[in-house]
Parts: C-alpha cells; structure tokens; sequence
C-alpha cells in the first residue's frame, strides 16, 4: 500500500523545521511539491519549492480535475496539490510527505484514510506564535497579524487530525514526529 504522511500547522509552529529533519532521517520519504499561484519569493524554482501557475492555468487545472485537493487560502492565492505528484513519488517506491493548509490536511485524510496519517503541529500559545513570527522578521506587523488571526481559526481544526505534536521543545517534537512515523510506517 503507497503510504503518505500530512503535516499541518498555522505558520510559526515550527512545521517546516520538524519536515526538513524527518527528510534525512532515512523514512523514504518524499516532498510533496504543491502548486500555488503566489509570486515567487527569493530564490524559489518552479519545480522545487512549489510548481508556480497563473491563476488561469490553476483554473484550468481544477476544472480539468487534475488537483487531489486544492484552496483558496487567501484572496486570489491558490494552493493545491497535483495528481501526478502523488504518481511521480509512489513511482519511485517513497511515501509521500504533505505540507498543506488544515483544510487541505483534512480533505487528504479523508480521501486517503488509511493510507494516510495526519499529524498537526501546535505551538504552545498563540501568543507564543506571535513572538516566533515577529522573531523571524520576514514579515511586517500587519502580516503578522493576519498569519494570528489566521492561526486562530487554524487551531480549531487540530482534533480532526490523528496526531498532535505541541512544539513546545523543538527536541522534543522531533523525537515524537520520529516515532509516530515509525510506528505508522511499520503497519
């Protein structure tokens, strides 16, 4: 059975640092690369850290029913996750590894439920979120702000996934994603 683990979690909950480790740590797992129509930033490829669409062509691609799932995240930024990505990883004999928005974590469990876990990444505090957020100084207060108010609603969606790791002690977390991967992968 092709397996795929999903990982959601407001920004600022650490997310992205517990994926880049479970990365190396020899799971055989893959990256999803998810398609989105926000403007490239920084160094970002296309092909690499996300497939970059207009928003016509992402249009024409939801109509074509080429996306496993797909949202609207913020007003006129898509994001979604393309079909051929799931054929291109299991091809290759890897479990697919999701980053996704909590809507889109929900809907891949829902579709996949078995061959899936789903695994939610929590901060401490939303007050603990605001300060990593202001730490990272990538965005500005009104930015902010919105990524909180955001994150808010967010959580509420955290008892629909199968697993919750509060990233209180980043150590920590990455002891417990170690674990809850390898108990999953080895049903």
């Amino acid at each position: 059975m092709c397996k795929m683990i999903i990982f959601s979690a407001p920004s600022g909950a650490g997310k992205s640092t517990i994926i880049s480790h479970l990365l190396k740590c020899g799971f055989g797992l893959e990256f999803s690369i998810s398609a989105t129509t926000r403007p490239h930033r920084g160094a970002e490829q296309n092909g690499v850290e996300y497939y970059f669409l207009s928003v016509d062509d992402f249009e024409r691609r939801i109509a074509n029913s080429e996306f496993i799932e797909f949202e609207q995240v913020y007003e006129g930024r898509y994001y979604g996750t393309l079909k051929s990505e799931l054929t291109r990883i299991w091809e290759k004999g890897k479990v697919v590894l999701f980053d996704v928005d909590v809507v889109g974590g929900v809907n891949l469990k829902k579709k996949y439920t078995n061959q899936a876990m789903s695994i939610f990444i929590k901060p401490p505090s939303v007050e603990c979120l605001r300060k990593r957020l202001i730490e990272r100084s990538t965005d500005s207060v009104a930015e902010i702000e919105k990524r909180v108010a955001k994150a808010e609603q967010e959580l509420n969606y955290a008892s629909q996934f199968d697993e919750i790791i509060v990233n209180d002690n980043l150590s920590d977390a990455l002891q417990q994603a170690e674990a809850l991967l390898t108990r999953f992968l080895s049903k």
